[in-house]
């Protein structure tokens, strides 16, 4: 009996234990027993040996058997990110609420991580991926529509015909940026920036030398620094700008909460976060977080809405799942003007 209990019992297991056969017991643990007029204490019998046992149906295996696993994967760069996570937290609520699991891989904006994070998910037999990309060669992604439907999120492939969830981007950047230098009078406007190889970053960077044009500040040579999305791009591209200036520079964008986050370690580390306060440092961002509205200074930021976010992409799974055409779709953003 001790055997019995230390390994997970299968259904003929089950069974074997009630003395009846498998297709009775499967039968009466999927509460069909009346439709095949199967005795009560029969019934009961397998019940009471199941309950005894722990057993509990192998719902992977049959929704296998249905060609269907009720199973939505995603990648995304990284958890930490709070426009991903929020996103991702109202998908997961979403997928709950109309009987779908959402399971979710960390790509670590790495080519090669996604790829990982994307072929574990399609062992699992996922009904439709959800990623973020990182690659920029479409024939990737267009390989992995072979094995399942394939929505883009917060990023696009040009020309792919993969439908993509983005935020508009560029013309909300290029106002809040007209819109600082007015306000502040500049004549310096540094931009910092993840991958350039990442539509988002094309876009924002887009966004932000229209709103140069605009206020009619002319960008001059060093302005504009890329590496990733990550806190520690951020110090460093503040610490090698002051390096090369030798002071700290006027008004700084960032192109995404994670790299306010490195410009800030680096403010607080080297005792100058009065700088904010004195206005002679400016500080902007993409994505908004409410952190920003308790600081003692103002930080102008530009708000995603995560929630109509998940929403549209949830929206297109749906449609996707019942083999519905889809289109992309794209959620205005708000600027966030701190007073």
């Amino acid at each position: 009996m001790k055997a019995e209990q230390q390994k997970r019992l299968t259904l003929s297991d089950i069974a074997r234990l009630a003395g009846v056969s498998k297709t009775t017991a499967s039968i009466i643990l999927n509460n069909r027993g009346d439709d095949f007029r199967i005795k009560a204490e029969t019934r009961q019998k397998v019940r009471e040996v199941a309950q005894q046992y722990g057993y509990r149906a192998n719902a992977y295996a049959k929704a296998l058997q249905a060609r269907k696993t009720n199973v939505i994967g995603m990648v995304i760069p990284d958890l930490t990110n709070y426009g991903f996570a929020q996103t991702a937290k109202t998908l997961e609520r979403l997928c709950r609420e109309n009987g779908l699991y959402l399971v979710i891989a960390c790509s670590d904006d790495n080519p090669t991580q996604e790829k990982v994070a994307i072929e574990r998910l399609l062992d699992r037999q996922v009904d439709l991926l959800i990623t973020a990309p990182t690659h920029t060669i479409a024939d990737y992604y267009q390989d992995i529509l072979q094995h399942t439907p394939l929505l883009l999120l917060d990023r696009y492939i040009p020309n792919s015909g993969i439908p993509s969830i983005t935020s508009k981007d560029i013309p909300s950047v290029a106002m809040l940026v007209e819109n600082i230098v007015r306000a502040y009078q500049l004549d310096e406007f540094f931009y910092f920036g993840g991958q350039l190889s990442l539509t988002p970053s094309e876009n924002r960077l887009k966004g932000f030398r229209e709103g140069l044009v605009q206020s009619h500040l002319t960008e001059q040579s060093g302005w504009i620094l890329h590496k990733d999305y990550q806190p520690e791009s951020g110090y460093q591209m503040l610490a090698e700008t002051v390096d090369r200036i030798g002071r700290l520079p006027k008004a700084i964008f960032t192109a995404s909460y994670t790299l306010l986050e490195g410009v800030m370690r680096y403010l607080t580390e080297h005792k100058l976060m009065d700088k904010l306060m004195s206005q002679e440092l400016h500080l902007a961002t993409f994505d908004d977080h409410h952190l920003l509205n308790a600081l003692p200074f103002h930080i102008h930021s530009i708000k995603q809405n995560y929630e109509i976010i998940a929403q549209q992409t949830f929206a297109i799974l749906k449609e996707k799942l019942n083999h519905q055409e889809s289109q992309s779709a794209q959620v205005d953003c708000e600027i966030i003007w701190r007073r």
